[in-house]
């Protein structure tokens, strides 16, 4: 058993695979996932687990260069948008339509789909390299 750091082995994998602008996709319970991307599904019941948490979690292990979000969370979520950026003080983050964020799933390397039921409450990560 691993001592620390991301206990879930398909989310030590991914974050062990991703390269340097790959996409990793944050997503509530609710956002439409098409069927060729690999999904990893933690969600266990309505609001759990949160996507904050699993973000900070997966945040210990994967360098993180920019993060793209939906505008529509800023006005629907203002409270969860406030506490994503406590979480990501340092990183850009790029506000797209909720629409444009849909358009890029197919490109992510996989989408990780939690239990978190706030509106808009999606976000992608693009990696970083650690040098």
């Amino acid at each position: 058993m691993k001592k620390s750091g991301l206990l879930n082995p398909e989310l030590s994998a991914l974050v062990a695979q991703a390269g340097h602008t790959q996409r990793i996709v944050l997503a509530d319970a609710g956002l439409p996932i098409p069927p060729q991307v690999r999904c990893i599904d933690v969600s266990v019941s309505a609001g759990l687990p949160q996507l904050l948490p699993v973000l900070q979690a997966i945040l210990g292990e994967l360098v993180v260069e920019t993060v793209s979000l939906a505008q529509e969370t800023r006005d629907h979520s203002p409270g969860w948008y406030s506490e994503l950026r406590g979480v990501l003080p340092d990183v850009p983050v790029h506000e797209i339509s909720h629409e444009a964020l849909k358009e890029e799933l197919p490109q992510a390397l996989a989408v990780i789909r939690t239990g978190e039921t706030t509106p808009y409450a999606n976000i992608i990560l693009h990696c970083g390299v650690n040098f």
